[in-house]
């Protein structure tokens, strides 16, 4: 009897142990990071929806913003606004990271410790970006764009469930 609970206490920790998600950016060092949200940006007519993760680095953090594109040459560019649920505003630079594969476009963005303290009391509400394409006239959609912080496109008045994700909570675990 001992021996299954000790197998099953085994099992059950080394499933926690894995479960931590991690972001590398060009080939860093993996750092610990959030699960990766599904934000919605009912704007972006092509897929509707944005991934989202964050994770803590030495020197603050760093948000990776993901979206689906309808061709290669489009690109998450410039800077980008996160919005905090307080209507605090965190401005972030383009350091022109990005990275292009299988249909999507990544941009990573990096917060100083105390932006990155801010995320930890406060929850995302939505992030502003722009995507920039080709010339190409049937091309992708480009433009400004916002994706929220929801948790599904519909709901009705009576669901009393949480629409959002805790961003400040999963944050502050890192």
């Amino acid at each position: 009897m001992k021996l299954k609970l000790l197998l099953f206490l085994l099992l059950l920790l080394s499933t926690f142990a894995n479960a931590q998600e991690t972001i590398t950016v060009n080939g860093s060092k993996p750092f610990p990071a959030t699960q990766k949200y599904t934000f919605i940006c009912e704007k972006y007519a092509f897929t509707g929806e944005t991934k989202v993760q964050i994770a803590k680095t030495d020197k603050g953090g760093i948000l990776k913003l993901t979206i689906a594109t309808a061709n290669d040459k489009a690109r998450i560019a410039g800077g980008l606004y996160v919005d905090l649920a307080n209507a605090d505003v965190i401005a972030c630079t383009d350091k022109n990271v990005k990275e292009a594969a299988d249909g999507t476009t990544t941009a990573y963005y990096y917060f100083t410790p105390a932006e990155f303290l801010k995320l930890k009391k406060t929850d995302i509400y939505a992030i502003r970006f722009i995507i920039a394409g080709g010339p190409n006239n049937f091309g992708n959609q480009t433009g400004y764009f916002t994706t929220y912080n929801k948790m599904n496109y519909f709901s009705t008045a009576y669901d009393k469930s949480k629409k959002s994700y805790d961003t400040a909570k999963e944050i502050s675990v890192l």
